[in-house]
C-alpha cells in the first residue's frame, strides 16, 4: 500500500464536526457541510469531512458527555453509528452509505475515535472478531479517560492487536478516510502513567492502518504533544495535536506563536504537527461551549488573519470547525485565497524570523521559502494598531530588485533588500509573498 506518509502528501485540509455540533452531529449536517464543501471549497483543495465524537452514542444532544451511557456497538464490541442520528446506518450498514455520498462528491470522509475498547463491550466480555481473544481480556482497567467514559485502554497483550485490526478494517470497508484518533497523544499527569499514553497503542494503530489495505490518514489527539516524542510520532501517525482544544479566544491564539516555535522544524512531507481546528464560522450551535450558544467566531477580523496566517505559514492541517452552510462572505475569502493556499502547500524551512516579546516589544515575524520567493508573516500582538518596520538584510540578497505581494489584501507593496514597512491592527497580521 505504500508508505502512509504518501497519505497525506500536504497538510489535510477538511471540515470537523466538533466545533459547531459537538457531540450531536447527525447525518442531515454532516451531509449539508459536505454539498457547502463541494460547491464552494473543493476547488481550492479542501476535501476532508470528519464526524467527530460520539457518534454512536443514541443520546448525545450537546456538546457534553453522558458519563455510562448506552453506546451503539454489534456483537464484536466495535462501536457503530447511532441510527437515531445516522439513518442510512440501518441494518449494518454503518457509514458506508454516509462515505458513499460523500465521496460521490468528489470529497474524502472522516471520522473520530477513542484509543481502546469500550466499557460496555468490557463488561459484556464480547469477542474479537478474528482472535480467540475477548474484550474483557486486553482492557486495561486502570488505563481511562480523565473527561470521558466511554472506553478502557488496552494492554500490550495478545488480543490486544487483533482488536484495532478489527475496528480499522471495519472503518476500511465503510471507505473511511481520515481518522483523529482521541486521547492517545498526551494523558493527565498520572502517578502510574507516563504524559504521552503508551507508545505500543499508536504503534497498534500504525499497523491496523497499514494491513487494511486503504490509504487513511491518522491523526491524534488531544495536545500537547510531547516534544521528545517527535520521531516516535513521525513513524506512525501524519498528524498530532500541539494543545488541548483550541477555541475562539485571543489568549490561546497568542500562545500557540510558542507552540509553533517549539515545533520549529519538525513538519515535513506526511508529518504536519497541528495547531487545531479553525474555530471561525457559526459555532457551538447545540450548547454553550466555550462562549455563548450559536454564536459566529468571538475573533476580530484581525485575529481571523493572524490565525490563519500562522497556521498557514507553520503548515498545520487546516480543519475547518464553523457550520459551512453559514459561512459569510469574509470567511469564505480566507478559505479560498489562492496564493494563501500555494504558499500553504508548498512552503518549506518555516521559521520564527524575529520575536521581541521577551524584551516588552509586541513583534513576531515568521518567514518561510517558497519556490522562487520568500513568505513574510508579520504580527502585531500588541492592543493598538501599529507600524511595522522589519529587516530584511538578513532574508534577502543586497542590492537587488524585490517586489512584495500582500496576500490578504490582494495588492502589491513597496519592498527592498533592507526592509518592508507593515501597517497591523490589533492582535492583527500582514502576509507578504516577496519575490524578485
Amino acid at each position: 500500500m505504500g508508505n502512509f506518509k504518501d497519505f497525506a502528501k500536504t497538510p489535510p485540509l477538511g471540515w470537523n464536526s466538533w466545533d459547531c455540533f459537538g457531540a450531536a452531529v447527525n447525518e442531515k449536517q454532516l451531509k449539508e457541510n459536505a454539498d457547502y464543501m463541494a460547491k464552494y471549497l473543493k476547488p481550492y483543495g479542501w476535501e476532508y469531512i470528519v464526524c467527530d465524537i460520539q457518534w454512536y452514542e443514541p443520546k448525545a444532544k450537546d456538546n457534553d458527555y453522558n458519563n455510562f451511557t448506552e453506546l451503539t456497538t454489534d456483537k464484536y464490541g466495535r462501536l457503530q453509528p447511532a441510527v437515531n442520528r445516522f439513518p442510512s446506518a440501518r441494518g449494518g450498514k454503518g457509514f458506508k452509505p454516509l462515505a458513499d455520498y460523500v465521496h460521490s462528491l468528489g470529497l474524502k470522509f472522516g471520522i473520530h475515535m477513542m484509543r481502546g475498547v469500550p466499557r460496555q463491550a468490557v463488561h459484556k466480555n464480547c469477542p474479537i472478531l478474528g482472535s480467540t481473544h475477548t474484550c474483557r481480556e486486553i482492557a486495561h482497567h486502570f488505563s481511562v479517560c480523565s473527561w470521558n467514559t466511554d472506553m478502557y485502554g488496552l494492554y500490550n497483550c495478545e488480543g490486544a492487536q487483533d482488536y484495532y485490526n478489527s475496528i480499522i478494517n471495519m472503518y476500511a470497508d465503510w471507505g473511511v478516510d481520515f481518522i483523529k484518533c482521541d486521547d492517545i497523544c498526551v494523558t493527565e499527569f498520572r502517578k502510574w502513567d507516563n504524559p504521552y499514553t503508551a507508545d505500543y497503542e499508536i504503534e497498534m494503530l500504525r499497523r491496523a492502518i497499514d494491513s487494511c489495505g486503504r490509504e487513511i490518514v491518522l491523526s491524534l489527539s488531544p495536545g500537547p504533544a510531547v516534544r521528545s516524542k517527535a520521531k516516535h510520532l513521525g513513524e506512525n501517525a501524519n498528524m498530532w495535536r500541539l494543545t488541548g482544544d483550541f477555541w475562539d479566544r485571543w489568549q490561546p491564539l497568542h500562545a500557540m506563536f510558542a507552540k509553533c516555535k517549539e515545533w520549529e522544524g519538525v513538519t515535513k512531507r506526511g508529518n504536519y504537527p497541528d495547531c487545531d481546528m479553525l474555530p471561525l464560522g457559526r459555532l457551538s450551535k447545540n450548547g454553550t461551549c466555550h462562549g455563548e450558544r450559536n454564536r459566529y467566531t468571538s475573533f476580530t477580523k484581525p485575529e481571523q488573519y493572524t490565525l490563519m496566517t500562522l497556521w498557514g505559514i507553520f503548515k498545520s492541517p487546516l480543519m475547518f470547525g464553523g457550520n459551512l452552510p453559514e459561512n459569510d462572505e469574509f470567511t469564505l475569502s480566507l478559505l479560498t485565497n489562492e496564493e494563501y493556499l500555494k504558499m500553504h502547500r508548498s512552503c518549506r524551512n518555516s521559521r520564527e524570523y524575529f520575536n521581541n516579546e521577551k524584551h516588552g516589544g509586541n513583534t513576531i515575524v515568521w518567514c518561510a521559502d517558497g519556490r522562487g520567493c520568500k513568505y513574510l508573516a508579520v504580527f502585531n500582538t500588541a492592543e493598538r494598531a501599529r507600524k511595522i518596520r522589519v529587516d530584511l538584510t538578513d532574508l534577502l540578497t543586497p542590492d537587488k530588485k524585490y517586489r512584495a505581494y500582500d496576500i490578504w489584501n490582494i495588492e502589491y507593496v513597496s519592498c527592498t533588500s533592507k526592509g518592508i514597512t507593515a501597517e497591523a491592527e490589533p492582535h492583527g497580521a500582514r502576509l507578504f509573498k516577496i519575490t524578485e
